[in-house]
């Protein structure tokens, strides 16, 4: 627990500037920027308790408004670096440094590279692409699997049932090197119209569906229906193709940058769950 001591939660950093945040954030908390007029800033709300924490419900909904911020951030400032929820930034008690003096200095020292960043990301955002093979569908693309199951429907009961187990290794044998062929030009084709990609792992898989690439893509705002047209003609050419194009959002993935100290001596840093992230 807080023991009062007022603190700053930390939403995003945008650039130097003329800047002021529109809303609210978590909970209604009114909204302002610390830093230097010329250099980098955070957007931030003043704080007395703990980290966020607490039932599902409710984190679920400080995530949210957490991330509203950084998209109301996003739609006017120049550029956005979002910054994970649960971020916050107390004095210092040795120093006797205030919670704003302590954001201030460590906005200073990383100056340079923030600034960096935020030029690199101007006018970009991030989409989402995730590219799987439907097993269902392989019937349509691969004749082997249409005749097993055309021999099937005519032999008895048990001799459909081993015919089964076959199908089901031929149709997992093909999912799997089909994917394995078309990777290298899907990704290519992607990663074209990307300024970056970061692949990742999906938690939730359909059943019946093989991942061919999971991608979180920086992209130039503007180039996002030349990205969503290139996702079309795969999938024309590709009939077993499933495609999710998610976004786009502020740069959440993109956002890391390599810093001599990290944010002054912030009480928690908590990524938000999964399920809640864009």
């Amino acid at each position: 627990m807080s023991d009062g001591t007022e603190m700053l939660y930390v939403y995003a950093i945008v650039p130097g500037g003329d800047f002021t945040p529109a809303g609210t954030g978590i909970d209604g908390s009114a909204l302002h920027v610390v830093g230097r007029d010329a250099g980098p800033k955070a957007v931030v709300h003043r704080h007395t308790g703990g980290p966020y924490d607490g039932p599902d419900g409710d984190v679920r909904r400080w995530v949210l408004e957490h991330s509203e911020v950084i998209d109301d951030v996003w739609q006017t400032a120049a550029a956005v670096l979002p910054v994970s929820f649960n971020v916050i930034v107390r004095s210092d008690p040795d120093t006797e440094a205030t919670a704003a003096e302590q954001l201030e200095s460590w906005l200073d020292d990383s100056a340079a590279a923030l600034s960096q960043r935020l030029v690199e990301l101007r006018g970009t955002c991030e989409v989402r692409v995730e590219l799987t093979l439907d097993k269902d569908r392989l019937d349509d693309v691969h004749a082997e699997v249409a005749d097993m199951k055309a021999e099937m429907e005519s032999r008895p009961a048990g001799v459909r049932r081993l015919l089964e187990k076959r199908l089901e290794k031929t149709e997992r044998d093909l999912v799997d090197r089909t994917a394995d062929q078309i990777y290298p030009e899907v990704r290519g084709r992607i990663a074209s119209h990307c300024l970056d990609i970061e692949e990742y792992r999906s938690t939730r898989r359909e059943p019946g569906h093989t991942p061919v690439l999971m991608a979180s893509c920086l992209v130039r705002s503007p180039e996002v229906p030349s990205l969503g047209a290139e996702l079309t003609a795969l999938q024309t050419t590709q009939p077993g193709l499933s495609i999710r194009f998610l976004g786009p959002w502020p740069p959440y993935s993109f956002a890391d940058v390599t810093l001599d100290k990290k944010p002054a001596q912030p009480t928690s840093s908590t990524t938000a769950p999964e399920e809640e992230r864009p």
